[in-house]
């Protein structure tokens, strides 16, 4: 909630102001004039980035958009959205609480915003709590799109006159939601309706079990020595075989070394063998002040 927050209040100033950024001046499009120095004696190091076993397996972050159709393989997920909409910029990467911004479209001072949190690395929170400078319109309520279940709610910014529609569902274990941003409650209504259009296909997905990476279902383990880059916490996510083979290696966030390091254990554990294919998290690396959810299973480095 925080991550959308901090988002949907940027786009508020946005909104406020008339569009979602200044234009570049004639003379200077790409703001050569405009730009900082960068700092003196300071090396730059590539961000944590998400990266993965194999290409072939769907990840959260890997939907992609053609014409006016999303579709993300991971998820099952295809949502057709209204052909004026279109998407300028693509989201940041992964955070390492398991946040994705899957869409960010928008149309004339209105927005989309498709996201997902993985629930096995998300903050603990409860309850809806909005900042008090927003007014809650609407409680959280069932509601069915397509084939798809959501609970709806909506709130709005009496200072800059903006409402806001929020649809979510679980989905893998992680928690979907499509926000809906505009000044115009009609746009919202339409924007509500067309959303009936979405379909989820959840058949053939692997059973999520969180927690599952216990002693009752280990048989062996190899545990990532991490050298360097101490004080992030690297939240990975695996699919295992019937046979209890470690198939597949999702590393939502980390530096390059450090994602190397935890695949190349991970693909060596072995459990139990089981009925299905079995998809759950773990959580290497500094946890000193992070606050899970309750049954997210970590392997902690001091």
């Amino acid at each position: 909630m925080r991550f959308l927050m901090l988002w949907l209040l940027s786009c508020s100033i946005a909104f406020a102001q008339g569009d979602f950024a200044p234009p570049p001046p004639k003379d200077d499009p790409l703001r050569v004039q405009s730009a900082k120095p960068l700092p003196l004696n300071t090396i730059l190091l590539p961000g944590a980035v998400p990266s993965a076993s194999d290409s072939r397996t769907p990840v959260p972050e890997s939907g992609s958009i053609r014409k006016n159709v999303y579709e993300n393989a991971y998820f099952g997920m295809r949502y057709e959205f209204p052909e004026q909409w279109s998407q300028e910029f693509s989201g940041p990467p992964p955070s390492d609480t398991g946040t994705y911004v899957l869409a960010n479209l928008t149309a004339s001072r209105a927005s989309i915003l498709v996201t997902a949190q993985d629930t096995f690395f998300s903050i603990a929170k409860e309850g809806l709590n909005l900042p008090a400078y927003y007014k809650l319109d609407s409680e959280p309520q069932p509601v069915t799109a397509g084939e798809v279940k959501f609970s709806w709610y909506s709130y709005s910014s009496p200072a800059a006159g903006l409402h806001w529609y929020v649809f979510s569902t679980p989905v893998r274990c992680h928690e979907v939601q499509f926000v809906f941003t505009s000044q115009d409650t009609k746009l919202l209504d339409q924007l509500a309706e067309n959303l009936k259009q979405i379909t989820m296909k959840l058949e053939d997905m692997p059973k999520c079990v969180a927690n599952y990476a216990t002693a009752q279902n280990v048989i062996y383990k190899v545990d990532p020595v991490l050298n360097d880059n101490k004080f992030n916490p690297i939240p990975a996510r695996i699919i295992i075989g019937k046979n209890g083979k470690v198939k597949h290696v999702h590393v939502l966030s980390a530096f390059a070394t450090q994602s190397q390091i935890v695949t190349d254990a991970l693909l060596q554990w072995r459990f139990k063998p089981a009925e299905t294919e079995i998809e759950t998290g773990i959580l290497f690396g500094s946890q000193k002040t992070r606050k899970r959810m309750p049954g997210t299973q970590s392997v902690a480095s001091e």
